[in-house]
């Protein structure tokens, strides 16, 4: 009997390593690239429209990034699998990634072999960590409880401070967020208050500091 076609999107900001992925997986005649996109809010329409099996996200990607992109996938389709392919490997993002439901981890220095593993086991709805983590910090996700910063923000108040740190006035955040001006104030206000940030340089460091953007 052979396995069913796994349908994967592929959101990165980097159209070589879209077409990297998208090259290696035309290999595989049991997956099949029903899209890309290079924002993660672009990104999330594509689901939308395409209900893919599998999402492989980079976690520092423009518009939504790669958590707060996790999230909605799975709020909206919750049998959906997510694989983050990244180069980020410090244990506060994987441990933020593990709580929004991602089961896929591989960083893109990892092997092409880790990428296949990966999506092997997802297609089954099982795990899958490459090197980057271990049986210790697993176990200590299962043990732990969130950090207060992890939690300390709405989804709504990350996608803000995503936008403010990528340049966009509050008009422009609101038209793109479908929200009241008014309403990105507050946010932005809320989100800067609960960090003990004071001005949006600070707000911009923290997202740097924090892959919500690229430095």
């Amino acid at each position: 009997m052979t396995s069913p076609v796994r349908r994967i999107i592929i959101v990165d900001d980097h159209d070589a390593i879209r077409r990297g992925v998208r090259q290696l997986l035309e290999t595989k005649p049991y997956y099949e690239v029903v899209g890309e996109a290079s924002d993660g809010r672009a990104g999330l329409e594509l689901a939308r429209e395409t209900r893919p099996d599998i999402a492989i996200l980079d976690y520092s990607v423009p518009e939504l990034n790669g958590l707060d992109l996790s999230h909605a996938l799975k709020r909206e389709l919750p049998r959906i699998e997510i694989l983050l392919y990244t180069m980020h490997d410090r244990e506060e993002i994987i441990m933020d990634v593990l709580r929004a439901g991602v089961r896929g981890f591989v960083l893109k220095s990892d092997a092409e072999r880790h990428l296949i593993a990966a999506l092997d086991a997802l297609s089954i709805h099982r795990s899958y960590f490459s090197g980057a983590i271990s049986d210790a910090l697993l176990e200590q996700f299962l043990e732990s409880k969130p950090h207060p910063l992890a939690s300390s923000l709405t989804h709504r108040e990350r996608e803000v401070v995503q936008q403010v740190a990528e340049g966009r006035i509050n008009k422009e955040i609101a038209q793109r967020l479908s929200i009241s001006v008014k309403t990105v104030e507050t946010h932005r206000a809320s989100a800067m208050r609960k960090l003990k940030l004071r001005t949006t340089a600070d707000l911009v460091r923290y997202a740097v500091r924090n892959q919500l953007i690229q430095a």
